[in-house]
C-alpha cells in the first residue's frame, strides 16, 4: 500500500530541530560530571571507581528499566506530552545535584536524572519515524542523534568555561541549598536550560502514526506479550544493531567519562583547557560523522541496497576498532586532535542503528523496541563504559597514570564487539524485514 501523506518537509525538520535540542540538553546534564572527577573527588574524597559509578551506573539503573516502561507508553499515548515531562524531571532532579551533601544523596539524584530521560529517545525516534519517508528517515535519526554528542561536547567548552570562573576552593552560600562547593553552582546552572526547551516541545504536534499493522482490515491492537513476540522473531537483525551500536556507545561514553581526565594526568592540562580542545573535537568530529552515516545510508537505501544502514554500520565499527593506539601517542596536541577519529565513527552509526530498529518493525511496538534497544545500549554502554576503564586503571594497572592504557582497551574490546554486532545483523537483515500481516 502507499504510504500516508506526510506533513510539510520544513515542519518535520523544525520538529526534529526542538528534538536534537532536547536531546543536547539531556547529554549536557548527563556527561557534565566528566570535568568535574578531580574536585568532585577531593570534595566528597571518592575513588575514580565510585565517580564511574556516578557517570555511569546510577544514570543507566533507572534510564533502562523505566525506558522500556515509557516505550510501551508512548506506542499508545501522547509521545510529545510524555517527553515535555521527562525533560521537566531531568531538568529539576540535575538542579538538584547541585544541593546534594553526601555520595548517597548524589547517587540518588543521578537516578532521577535517569528516569526523565528515558522518556526522550524512545518517543523521539517513533515521532520522527511518523514525519519522514524511508529514503530520508537514516539522516533524520541522524541528525537528532547529534544531540547526543553536540550535548557531550558542549558540556565539555561551555562547562570548562564556567569552571573557569567558580572559586576554587571553599563554599558559596545559595537559596534553597545553603552552602556548597564552587562545582555544585554548574549543575544548577545547566539545569536551566531544560525547562525552557520543555516549554518549546508544545511547538510540536503529535503526528499520524503510520506502518501500522493491520489484521481482517482492523490495526491490530497488541498487548505487551505480543509486542515482544513480533520483536523477538526479528531476533538476528534486532541483537546483532542492538549489539553493534551497544559496543560503539561503549567507547563513546567511556572516551567521555575519562578523556578529559586524561588530558590532565597524562599531559598536565588543566581542566578548562582540556575540555575546550577535547570538547571542539567532538563537537567538529561528531558532526561531520552523523552527517555522513545518515547521508551515505540514505543514498544507499535509494539505490535499493536494503542493507544499507548496516553497511554503514560495519565501516564505523571498523573506524572505531583501528582508533585502539590513539590514547598511547606521546604528544598531548597530537593525541585530542586524533580522538577526532573514533569521535567521527562513533557519530556515523548512532542514526542509522535507530533506523535499522524502526525499519524492522511495525509502528505498534516502534518505541517498546526502541527502548529495548536503548535498554541494552545504555545498561551495557553507559553503565559499564566509565566503569570499564576506571576498573581497568584501579584493579588491574593500579595505577592512575595507566589511564592511556585503559581508554586502548576500551577502543579495542568495543570496535572489535561492534563490528561482531554488524556482521550478524546484516546476515538476517533482508529476511527479518518482512511482515506476516499487511502494513498501512
Amino acid at each position: 500500500m502507499n504510504e500516508p501523506a506526510l506533513p510539510g518537509i520544513r515542519y518535520a525538520w523544525f520538529v526534529v530541530g526542538i528534538l536534537m535540542l532536547a536531546n543536547v540538553s539531556s547529554f549536557i546534564d548527563r556527561q557534565i560530571l566528566s570535568l568535574l572527577v578531580r574536585p568532585i573527588k577531593r570534595d566528597l574524597q571518592l575513588s575514580d571507581f565510585e565517580i564511574s559509578l556516578l557517570m555511569g551506573l546510577s544514570f543507566a539503573l533507572f534510564y533502562t528499566f523505566f525506558g522500556m516502561v515509557i516505550g510501551r507508553l508512548a506506542d499508545q499515548y501522547n509521545r510529545r506530552n510524555i517527553i515535555i515531562a521527562g525533560i521537566t524531571i531531568w531538568s529539576l532532579m540535575t538542579a538538584l545535584c547541585g544541593g546534594v551533601k553526601t555520595y548517597s544523596q548524589f547517587f540518588l539524584a543521578r537516578m532521577g536524572v535517569g528516569i526523565g530521560e528515558a522518556t526522550l529517545s524512545p518517543s523521539a525516534y517513533s515521532i520522527i519515524s511518523d514525519y519522514f519517508p524511508k529514503h530520508k528517515l537514516a539522516t533524520a535519526l541522524s541528525i537528532y542523534s547529534l544531540g547526543i554528542f553536540l550535548g557531550s561536547g558542549i558540556a565539555m567548552l561551555v562547562g570548562a568555561g564556567i569552571i573557569a570562573q567558580l572559586p576554587t576552593e571553599g563554599l558559596i552560600a545559595v537559596p534553597v541549598f545553603g552552602n556548597i562547593y564552587p562545582w555544585q553552582l554548574l549543575f544548577v546552572y545547566i539545569a536551566v536550560p531544560g525547562l525552557i526547551i520543555a516549554l518549546l516541545l508544545f511547538l510540536i504536534k503529535e503526528p499520524k502514526r503510520k506502518g501500522m499493522m493491520v489484521q481482517d482490515g482492523q490495526i491490530k491492537k497488541m498487548n505487551t506479550r505480543e509486542a515482544l513476540s513480533i520483536i523477538l522473531k526479528k531476533k538476528s537483525a534486532f541483537w546483532g544493531v542492538c549489539l553493534g551500536a551497544t559496543f560503539s556507545a561503549l567507547c563513546s561514553y567511556g572516551l567521555s567519562a575519562w578523556v578529559p581526565t586524561y588530558l590532565q594526568r597524562t599531559f598536565e592540562w588543566s581542566i578548562p583547557k582540556s575540555g575546550l580542545y577535547y570538547g571542539a573535537v567532538v563537537v567538529i568530529s561528531s558532526f561531520l560523522g552523523v552527517l555522513w552515516g545518515g547521508w551515505y545510508a540514505d543514498k544507499l537505501i535509494k539505490k535499493n541496497h536494503l542493507t544499507g544502514r548496516l553497511r554503514v554500520g560495519i565501516i564505523s565499527a571498523a573506524g572505531i576498532f583501528i582508533s585502539f593506539l590513539i590514547p598511547l601517542i606521546p604528544d598531548g596536541n597530537l593525541a585530542v586532535l586524533a580522538f577526532s577519529i573514533p569521535g567521527f565513527f562513533i557519530a556515523s552509526n548512532i542514526g542509522i542503528s535507530a533506523a535499522a530498529i524502526q525499519e524492522l518493525l511495525p509502528n505498534q511496538v516502534r518505541a517498546f523496541a526502541s527502548s529495548i534497544f536503548l535498554f541494552v545500549l545504555n545498561l551495557v554502554a553507559l553503565g559499564a563504559g566509565p566503569t570499564l576503564v576506571a576498573s581497568c586503571t584501579d584493579f588491574i594497572f593500579k595505577d592512575e597514570g595507566a589511564l592511556k592504557y585503559s581508554l586502548a582497551i576500551l577502543l579495542f574490546i568495543g570496535g572489535s564487539f561492534s563490528i561482531t554486532g554488524f556482521m550478524a545483523a546484516i546476515k538476517k537483515y533482508r529476511s527479518e524485514m518482512e511482515f506476516p500481516n499487511p502494513i498501512i
